[in-house]
């Protein structure tokens, strides 16, 4: 079962005496990598055999920021982050990322037809990561099949919902949309 716990970290981007604005995909992931650099926090991480463990952190400009422990052959599953930009980067092991490279409608579909070459594929290993904006459709893998991988994440405005979809060839089928409440 996996573990929930919380915690801060000191990282932010914001002067003490300019006011908030919103963070920019480069503000988060300049958060994430500062905070991947952290070995401490990512040593603190408690890692479960079997499922993905997760820390909320406090991100800049009012993000929602997350530490997560991947297991191997533990992954998402196709998602999107609905109306939020986002980050991550790997802090240890490596991490694969598939995208789509097209944006999908926001709403009012149940299943797409995929069109030729959309698929895209990244493999991240520690230090690396990636920004995305709105509507991005991806899945992320810890494909290792015997060391864990921690990542950390960050999205502004924090996520409104996640859309979670299955995948058959070029078929793409809305199959749930959770809500904060549901993962926290």
């Amino acid at each position: 079962m996996p573990q929930h716990v919380s915690a801060s970290t000191g990282a932010s981007t914001a002067s003490a005496s300019a006011p908030p604005s919103a963070p920019t995909a480069a503000d988060l992931l300049e958060f994430v990598r500062s905070t991947a650099a952290d070995t401490e926090l990512i040593d603190s991480l408690p890692l479960d055999p079997e499922g993905r463990t997760w820390v909320r952190l406090e991100g800049p400009g009012g993000s929602e920021a997350w530490l997560i422990g991947w297991p191997p052959g533990t992954g998402t599953g196709w998602h999107d982050h609905a109306e939020s930009q986002g980050a991550f980067t790997t802090a240890r092991g490596t991490l694969t990322e598939n995208s789509l490279a097209v944006r999908l409608p926001s709403g009012g579909w149940k299943t797409l037809e995929l069109a030729d070459g959309v698929d895209r594929e990244r493999r991240l290993p520690a230090g690396k990561g990636r920004a995305f904006g709105q509507h991005h459709v991806h899945e992320v893998l810890n494909e290792s099949g015997d060391t864990h991988a921690v990542s950390v994440h960050a999205y502004y405005p924090p996520l409104p919902l996640i859309r979670r979809f299955s995948r058959s060839g070029a078929v793409l089928r809305l199959e749930q949309v959770e809500r904060p409440e549901d993962w926290q």
